[in-house]
C-alpha cells in the first residue's frame, strides 16, 4: 500500500508542466493576430509614405512581365518586306463638251404698211319722222342733216338751206321741200351710208346713197340743194 501512494504523488508534478505547455502554445496564435493587427493600423496611417515605396518596387516587375524583350539573332538576315506593286492609273474619260447648235439667222422683219383708213359703210332700213322737241333717234332735221339711232348725220356731198335760218320765203320754201324730200328718201327703203371725214360736234359727215345714186346729187338735181361751197344767194332773188 506504501509504493502505491508514493508513485501517485511523483506523478502529480507531470501534469503540472502540460498544462503549462498547453496554455503557452494557446496564447502564440493571439501573439501573432495582435502584431499583425498593430502593424495593419501602423501601415494605414504612413500608407501616403508607403505607396510610392511599393509603386517604385512593383513597377519594374510587372514591366518585365508584360513586355518580353526580343531576343536578338545574330547573324540573322534582314527580313525582306515585299513591296506592293503600284496600280497602273486608268484614265477616266473626260465627258465630250457637246455639240455646237447651230442657230438659225433671223431675218429682219419687213415693215409692212399699214393700210389707209377705209371706208366705213352702214345700211340704213328703220322709218323716220320729223325731228321735234323730244329726244332725235330717227328723224330728218332740215334738208342735209337727219338722226339715225341716236347719232346726227349730215349728208357731206350737198347744202341745202335751213328753215330756222332763212333769210327770205323762197329760201324758207326751198328748206321745206328739201327737208320733205329727204324723208321721203329715207323712207322708201334700205340706204347706204359711207363715211366722208371724222365725226364733229356738228355731225358725222355721210354720203348717203340708194343703188349707187347719191341722195345730194338728187337734191342738187331737183333744185333742192347745191354743191357744197358754192353761193346760196340764188334762192332769195
Amino acid at each position: 500500500m506504501a509504493k502505491t501512494t508514493t508513485r501517485g504523488r511523483r506523478k502529480a508534478p507531470a501534469r503540472g508542466k502540460s498544462k503549462a505547455r498547453s496554455s503557452g502554445g494557446g496564447l502564440l496564435p493571439w501573439a501573432v493576430i495582435g502584431i499583425a493587427a498593430i502593424g495593419g493600423i501602423v501601415a494605414h496611417d504612413h500608407w501616403k509614405s508607403i505607396q510610392p515605396m511599393l509603386a517604385r518596387q512593383s513597377t519594374p516587375i510587372t514591366r518585365d512581365t508584360a513586355e518580353p524583350r526580343p531576343v536578338v539573332k545574330k547573324d540573322a538576315p534582314p527580313k525582306q518586306v515585299a513591296l506592293a506593286a503600284p496600280t497602273p492609273k486608268v484614265p477616266v474619260p473626260q465627258p465630250l463638251p457637246p455639240a455646237a447648235i447651230p442657230t438659225p439667222m433671223i431675218q429682219p422683219i419687213k415693215a409692212v404698211p399699214s393700210p389707209g383708213p377705209t371706208a366705213v359703210s352702214q345700211t340704213g332700213t328703220v322709218a323716220f319722222g320729223y325731228c321735234g322737241q323730244g329726244a332725235h333717234i330717227n328723224c330728218v332735221g332740215d334738208g342735209g342733216v337727219f338722226w339715225y339711232k341716236g347719232e346726227k348725220i349730215v349728208i357731206a356731198d350737198m347744202a341745202s338751206p335751213v328753215v330756222d335760218q332763212a333769210r327770205c320765203d323762197g329760201e324758207r320754201r326751198v328748206a321745206f321741200a328739201a327737208k320733205s324730200r329727204l324723208l321721203a328718201l329715207l323712207n322708201a327703203g334700205p340706204f347706204t351710208m359711207n363715211a366722208a371725214g371724222k365725226a364733229e360736234p356738228s355731225g358725222a359727215p355721210r354720203v348717203v346713197s340708194r343703188d349707187g345714186r347719191s341722195f345730194g346729187a338728187q337734191l342738187i338735181n331737183e333744185g333742192l340743194a347745191r354743191k357744197p361751197g358754192a353761193a346760196g344767194s340764188a334762192w332769195c332773188a
